[in-house]
């Protein structure tokens, strides 16, 4: 049950009876009206602009409307008050009636604010999507963590979510790390190598690759020419790369449904990249010109020349983008542009591509190429990660030796534990800078987001344990609670808890609208202070607890609210992709 859509269809009731008594015309539409709670709630449970936006098409003030409204509310199922604000906006309270019926709309769904609002629409989300170079450090494990919680919220939502990985396993990166795996190749054979030379990476991650190089070629490539054993190495580094990242995002429970491999674009029986210049060109789209030289300190690889531009400022870009360098070669676009022109083909006209902090400057290139192929019918959305500093009691975290220049993903999930890291990473907006301290995510206090959600769920799950043994008599099942009288409940935490449940459906939607999951995460830690506010009222005042001895039907209308409450908690969690706790040792 979602109280919001529920009120956008009584206000189209209210605006088609508008037109019927000849207030409204019959063309005025409610397009732009919107249903949400007041920024204050003093102001009621539902504020609505109608008024505002259908005022002009009816040739009236905004206020005389909203009151034409109001005359049309008042009195009806469910309506307690209903108030006109500022230049014309509807507040309604709902009457003490209407909140039973929320909880009992939690407690009969097991799907409880699980939308249909996506309507099965393919969506394509691309994260992660590291070179394949060495192990996850914990910037990725940002960006895996959130776009699988996106990819949780979006499924949820009632979308049809595709999770892709993107292989760059064509560049210098992979050449690099293809013989830097030869050198600890080498040293498996028992070469002493010395220090490892400036270029190559230094990662005692890569002596196990060395190792297995050895148990699978022997010495057969010892003395082979670069160009016979650099193909053969290149491509076992890159295997071992991806089953050493596979394994790091199993660590955090995240699985992709494609991994795609960039050197197919230009080593199958067709080169994409060459195609899609080719449908460019066939668009009007690519020119033979010059580029102004880049403002500020000019880049190494400057070239001032004439070459294949892409008019990514017709959509939107602030330059042109060249498409192939001095020695033939395609740039590192033309190859993303063949990608996303692969996805278009597979049908995704609804994308998202999860970025680190240093690509912000791909985010309106590739939204211009998306819209240059796919004739403006496909959109992209870019969703930037800034960068997480890792601390321990306030105190900067060192690199790991492992990795030989940074902290890996592994490292923080072995230390903090998937449930924390994963909420955590979430417990900010993606494009905020984020501080994850070690320290504060074993405390067991509000100030710690997880370990404050997480008691809330498992104080539920013992208050219900506490009443099978008390209350052996009472049917505690969710679908028997929510056939039990709820008028009981009617103390503020009460009712305060009830409104924040009743918010869940809308929460979900609007989350996944936007592909923000963080609002999931603060959505949950506001429940669990409702939740822990009530739990605090009943420490005080006895007749607020959940189980009273001598009244089995205010038990049961608590119970329903404590089921709910943990019902919504465990739900938010899953889209999360974090386990709720059933107790806190």
């Amino acid at each position: 049950m979602n109280i919001f859509l529920d009120f956008e269809r009584r206000l189209q009731g209210a605006v088609d009876a508008l037109k019927s008594s000849g207030v409204l015309a019959d063309t005025a539409t409610a397009a732009g009206l919107t249903v949400e709670p007041p920024r204050d709630p003093a102001h009621g449970d539902i504020s609505t602009n109608a008024a505002m936006v259908l005022a002009k098409s009816a040739g009236m003030k905004p206020v005389d409307l909203a009151r034409a409204f109001a005359d049309h509310f008042r009195g009806a199922e469910g309506i307690e008050k209903v108030e006109i604000a500022g230049p014309g906006f509807i507040n309604f309270t709902l009457s003490p009636s209407y909140w039973p019926k929320v909880l009992k709309a939690a407690l009969e769904d097991e799907n409880y604010g699980r939308s249909t609002a996506g309507g099965g629409e393919k969506i394509n989300v691309e994260y992660v999507s590291a070179n394949p170079t060495g192990p996850m450090h914990v910037g990725h494990c940002r960006g895996a963590v959130f776009g699988d919680a996106l990819c949780n919220l979006l499924a949820f939502a009632g979308y049809d979510v595709t999770r892709e990985y993107y292989i760059n396993d064509a560049g210098a990166q992979v050449d690099v790390l293809a013989r830097s795996a030869y050198l600890r190749y080498r040293e498996a054979l028992g070469e002493d190598i010395g220090e490892i030379p400036a270029g190559l990476y230094p990662g005692d991650y890569l002596i196990p690759v060395g190792k297995s190089l050895a148990k699978k070629f022997g010495r057969d490539i010892l003395n082979m020419p670069e160009t016979q054993w650099f193909p053969l190495v290149r491509e076992a580094a890159i295997k071992a790369m991806l089953k050493a990242i596979k394994g790091d995002l199993k660590a955090l429970d995240i699985e992709h449904d494609v991994f795609f491999s960039e050197r197919k674009l230009t080593s199958g029986p067709r080169n994409n990249v060459a195609e899609t210049i080719a449908e460019l060109e066939a668009k009007g789209l690519i020119y033979f010109g010059r580029l102004e030289p880049p403002k500020g300190k000019t880049p190494e690889d400057w070239e001032d020349r004439e070459q294949h531009l892409f008019k990514a400022t017709q959509f939107g870009d602030d330059v042109d983008r060249p498409l192939v360098k001095s020695d033939g070669s395609y740039t590192y676009f033309a190859a993303d542009m063949a990608y996303h022109r692969d996805k278009l083909k597979r049908g995704f006209k609804n994308m998202i591509n999860v970025f680190g902090a240093d690509h912000g400057g791909y985010v309106k290139r590739m939204q211009s190429a998306v819209k240059a192929l796919s004739d403006g019918e496909a959109s992209l959305d870019v969703k930037i990660i800034q960068l997480v500093k890792l601390m321990r009691g306030g105190e900067p975290v060192k690199m790991s030796k492992r990795s030989g220049s940074f902290v890996t993903l592994r490292d923080v999930v072995e230390e903090a534990g998937v449930g924390p890291v994963r909420f955590m990473m979430l417990f900010r907006k993606n494009d905020a800078p984020l501080e994850f301290d070690f320290a504060k995510v074993k405390e067991q206090s509000r100030d710690n987001a997880v370990f404050y959600v997480q008691y809330a769920h498992a104080r539920c799950r013992s208050v219900l344990r506490a009443a099978a043994e008390q209350a052996p008599g009472l049917d505690a099942a969710a679908k028997t609670l929510a056939n039990s009288s709820l008028d009981s409940l009617t103390d503020d935490a009460e009712v305060t808890l009830l409104k924040r449940i009743a918010q869940y459906p809308r929460l979900v939607e609007q989350a996944a609208n936007a592909h923000e999951p963080h609002r999931v995460a603060f959505y949950l830690y506001e429940l669990a202070s409702d939740f822990h506010s009530l739990w605090n009222r009943g420490k005080e005042l006895p007749q607020l607890r959940f189980i009273l001895e001598n009244d089995s039907a205010t038990t049961a209308a608590r119970l329903a609210l404590v089921t709910a409450t943990a019902r919504v908690i465990a739900s938010g969690l899953g889209v999360l992709g974090v386990e709720p706790a059933e107790e806190m040792r």
